[in-house]
């Protein structure tokens, strides 16, 4: 915390705090967990962002992961303002089925993770229409306090061989965003309803 401490002094406007971390292990469900409620004890005033990955049954054969991801959702629960879910079954499939990976290695998960990332913060780093900032997405993302699990999708995914054979347009990208083949987590969106949705487009579209 003395580390943190320190880098948050030396900010000229700090918005807030964005932890990754997995919540099939030890380390990011114990310790990132502790570190989320240290945070909010002494930042209490500055919206703090998670970007959880959580566990499959069907990619670790780990016994303890549902318990570890099971013991750290009331954590994030009380200490996070937003939290963004990824699946590693939902991962895994994107790089198989969408982008034709036959043994994906954990540079083409991460790759996914980061894009997506890169996509939810693009605000935070660019110029735009809308200037918003972390507080300001809660605030138009979040409808209740306790209800701030985001599921995230990103577009375009297609496979290197593919790549310059599909369009850019905002209509095909909207298409994509909405389908389940490119979110990442393991859910079927048409069996529940959206109650917010926000799209980030950014780079050169027609």
């Amino acid at each position: 915390m003395d580390t943190v401490r320190q880098e948050f002094e030396a900010c000229d406007s700090p918005q807030g705090f964005q932890l990754c971390h997995s919540l099939g292990g030890g380390t990011g469900s114990g310790f990132g967990t502790l570190l989320l409620n240290r945070l909010r004890e002494e930042y209490y005033d500055r919206i703090i962002m998670s970007f959880s990955v959580y566990p499959s049954p069907k990619v670790s054969d780990v016994v303890v992961e549902p318990y570890n991801a099971l013991l750290s959702m009331h954590q994030l629960i009380e200490n996070t303002d937003q939290s963004f879910a990824f699946d590693n079954e939902a991962l895994y499939k994107i790089c198989t089925q969408t982008l034709k990976i036959k043994t994906p290695q954990y540079s083409a998960l991460n790759a996914l993770v980061c894009n997506t990332m890169a996509g939810i913060t693009t605000s935070l780093r660019f110029p735009g229409q809308l200037n918003a900032d972390l507080r300001k997405l809660a605030v138009n993302m979040v409808p209740f306090p306790r209800l701030h699990f985001f599921i995230s999708s990103y577009a375009p995914l297609m496979s290197a061989a593919n790549a310059s054979f599909r369009g850019q347009r905002v209509q095909d990208l909207i298409t994509q965003l909405f389908d389940a083949k490119n979110m990442m987590t393991d859910c079927n969106p048409q069996n529940g309803k959206y109650l917010t949705v926000a799209c980030m487009l950014r780079g050169r579209y027609q």
